[in-house]
């Protein structure tokens, strides 16, 4: 199990999706996806496998919650500086988390 001060470690904000490239180099359909959090943290390139699930015209503008403090990883050739959450059985059926208010970018998860 992981305790509350585990939880409390990670940081987890609204961002807004302002690019979508396909991710050629992938071995799965996957998406370079620009995410804006604001003035504090700014944009921040994020690899995430959603293709499957939404086109580049439905990510546009989106606010989605993301893990901005996590430590940057190499998916085949591109750093992702971040992490997109998401529900979903399968890469076919991801439904991203959003907000159901209109709220800043940047804003901190609680």
């Amino acid at each position: 199990m992981a305790s509350f001060e585990d939880f409390s470690k990670l940081d987890l904000r609204v961002g807004r999706i302002t690019g979508v490239e396909d991710h050629e180099g992938a071995r799965k359909p996957m998406y370079k996806l620009t995410v804006d959090f604001g003035a504090e943290i700014g944009a921040r390139t994020i690899v995430a496998g959603i293709k499957s699930s939404y086109s580049k015209e439905e990510l546009m503008n989106k606010k989605v919650v993301c893990i901005v403090n996590l430590d940057p990883k190499a998916i085949a050739g591109i750093e992702s500086q971040g992490m997109v959450l998401a529900a979903g059985e399968d890469a076919e059926r991801i439904s991203l988390m959003t907000v159901d208010r209109e709220i800043e970018t940047g804003s901190k998860i609680h």
